[in-house]
């Protein structure tokens, strides 16, 4: 028998035990957080943000002074094997040693080169497009955080209603056989029952490998694992989207949408390749200043010589074999696609944001509808049900009855979880998701001893005949 001091210690055991699993449950806005730090894709394309915008210092330093120096020291080593006839008379051959050393230093300025001018602002748009393309990514991948957090969610709840079902199913087959052992039935109202229960048994299984996979998807977003996530409340508002206005929506995608903000910073790019095109036809006008300085122990030349200069150098590009025209027609020809890319980023832009804002406002009919119908079918089961007991409806009324019943509750918990997605996408498609549309959607979440987690095993079934209708504002 277990000692009182035992007994005092078991309760506060259990606390802390269930208080560690509500503390180490994660909620959206923390994964989120997660995936901003973590995530290799997003890190990928900060570095290449960060790679572009050097583009602008080297495009700058082609407009700066340039200075180089040269310098050498040679040892020279000179062998005569004839006489050579000097001013004063004759001297025999021999081998003369000497040294010779020399230094230059040249500055440049380019004073005019539109060429090089042009480059840097292409450089600069291309750092603008890489910005938002950036941005575009990043948003996108909170996107793909918040729907693989809601899919783990979505498969939470399918696979407790599935597990309800399977409980059901199993009783209903517990019940058929017994009165098929005392004559009551045929067995064909066994085979049946058996039929259901292994149905929904395969049904369940699936559901497992569903929200486990749905696990490691989010989990691959942010390189981390969560042995539990928080989740959605019952009570989450359901409502149309704010602005009201298709037109609202589509003005908002029109101006904020990212791709398409970057495939316009795609023209701006393309026409600066353009100006850089052209700009070699035209002239290039330098300031150069040298100084040079030599000097040597040669025998018959001892000492030094040294010169500076400084002038103005200018180039006229006259004929290049046709490259310089070549290049202004393929820019332009590059110029016409951005243009085009452009046009076709905003009509997808405006179709998704219709699209997306008309199915959340279905969304919101459908969960109304869903709701009723959990209430409508599980009246319909009961009816049914007592109707098998009076002897007027067949075991196949009954198994057809549970089946509405469960269905509905899983197209229930789908309804809600396609609201969610539905507004995240629009609000994607206009440009305007970010961490603080994710935090509101966070205070949703429910923070208690009871989150999702991939090991869950049967718990407490969803709508197992018990199903909470206040919760949903409705009665039965």
């Amino acid at each position: 028998m277990a000692s009182m001091s035992t007994l005092r210690v078991l309760p506060l055991v259990l606390g802390i035990s269930m208080a560690s699993q509500v503390a180490h449950a994660a909620d959206l806005l923390t994964i989120a957080q997660d995936a901003l730090l973590n995530n290799a894709s997003l890190a990928a394309d900060r570095a290449g943000v960060n790679a572009t915008q050097e583009g602008e210092a080297i495009a700058r330093g082609s407009l700066l002074p340039q200075v180089t120096a040269n310098g050498n020291i040679t040892r020279y080593h000179v062998s005569n094997s004839e006489s050579s006839r000097a001013a004063n008379g004759l001297s025999s051959g021999g081998d003369n040693t000497y040294n010779s050393s020399a230094i230059e230093l040249q500055a440049t300025q380019s004073l005019f080169d539109a060429t090089n001018w042009y480059t840097l602002q292409a450089a600069k748009r291309q750092s603008a497009q890489q910005a938002l393309n950036f941005s575009n990514n990043r948003q996108v991948m909170l996107y793909n955080v918040a729907s693989a957090y809601f899919e783990v969610l979505r498969a939470k709840e399918l696979l407790d209603t599935y597990r309800a079902a399977e409980t059901a199913y199993q009783r209903q087959l517990d019940q058929t056989r017994e009165q098929f052992d005392v004559g009551v039935i045929a067995s064909t109202d066994v085979r049946e029952a058996e039929a259901s229960y292994d149905s929904a048994r395969a049904q369940r299984i699936s559901q497992e490998s569903i929200l486990r996979v749905n696990f490691e998807a989010l989990e691959q977003l942010t390189g981390k694992q969560y042995p539990s996530i928080d989740r959605l409340s019952e009570e989450l508002p359901i409502q149309p989207p704010e602005p009201t206005s298709r037109q609202a929506w589509v003005e908002m995608a029109s101006t904020q949408n990212l791709a398409l903000r970057a495939a316009r910073a795609g023209i701006d790019l393309a026409r600066e390749n353009v100006r850089v095109a052209r700009a070699g036809h035209l002239p290039t006008l330098s300031a150069v200043a040298n100084y040079q300085y030599g000097d040597s122990n040669r025998s018959n030349y001892i000492g030094y010589d040294e010169s500076n200069s400084i002038g103005l150098q200018a180039t006229l590009p006259i004929y290049t074999g046709g490259s310089t025209s070549a290049q202004v027609r393929q820019n332009t020809y590059s110029l016409e696609q951005a243009q085009f890319t452009a046009e076709e980023q905003l009509r997808t832009a405006v179709q998704q944001v219709s699209s997306f804002f008309a199915q959340a406002n279905n969304d919101v009919l459908t969960v109304e509808a869903r709701q009723r119908a959990i209430v409508s079918n599980r009246a319909a089961l009961q009816a049914t049900q007592d109707g098998y007991d009076a002897g007027t409806r067949t075991i196949l009324d009954v198994l057809t009855a549970q089946q509405n019943y469960y269905t509905a509750l899983s197209d229930y918990a789908s309804a809600r979880y396609d609201y969610v997605l539905n507004m995240l996408s629009l609000r994607q498609q206009a440009g305007v998701l970010d961490v603080d549309t994710l935090d509101v959607l966070n205070r949703w979440l429910v923070v208690d001893d009871s989150p999702v987690r991939i090991d869950a095993q049967g718990e407490q079934p969803i709508g197992d005949a018990q199903i909470d209708l206040s919760q949903m504002g409705m009665q039965q």
